[in-house]
């Protein structure tokens, strides 16, 4: 019984059924109409999820060390800036998606807490940017950020002559 029930609520997702009075397929998905069919393409939905996480307080950075020095390293190229997609990775399908995410964390802020917010605002942005459903966001803390430790910061250069 349970693939007969399984095998029916999928059935309209693949069909357009006339009973959709919007236009839309009864799944409720505003991608796929009588109308046509929009795709996503899986950097979109990168950049939406970076430029999501990176809004929220707590987070300093996202992607890991070596991912990070790359972007340092473009970011001192003329005309160059670091990718908002950096730290992102992600799988679309036609009606949902999937992110995974690398960041790495103020020192003293909650580690659960940031990653609830930091969650709650990726699949936010990202259903209502673009209308597909975010069925995870996977959260890997890579590292904690500790101030004065930033190897540009001007406290270290200071030297005897200037």
């Amino acid at each position: 019984m349970a693939n007969t029930v399984t095998a029916d609520s999928k059935a309209p997702a693949h069909t357009n059924d006339s009973n959709g009075a919007n236009g839309t397929a009864p799944t409720g998905s505003p991608l796929v109409t009588e109308k046509g069919t929009t795709t996503i393409a899986d950097t979109v939905v990168q950049k939406i999820a970076g430029l999501a996480a990176r809004e929220v307080t707590g987070v300093y950075a996202l992607g890991g060390g070596a991912v990070r020095a790359f972007g340092a390293l473009r970011e001192r190229i003329p005309g160059a800036s670091a990718s908002v997609g950096q730290g992102v990775s992600v799988e679309v399908g036609e009606r949902q998606a999937a992110v995974d995410l690398q960041i790495l964390v103020e020192y003293g802020v909650s580690i659960a807490d940031l990653a609830r917010a930091v969650r709650r605002n990726v699949i936010d942005a990202v259903e209502q940017m673009t209308g597909l459903e975010v069925v995870e966001v996977n959260i890997n803390v890579s590292d904690v950020h500790i101030p004065g430790d930033d190897e540009g910061d001007d406290k270290t250069d200071s030297g005897r002559v200037r």
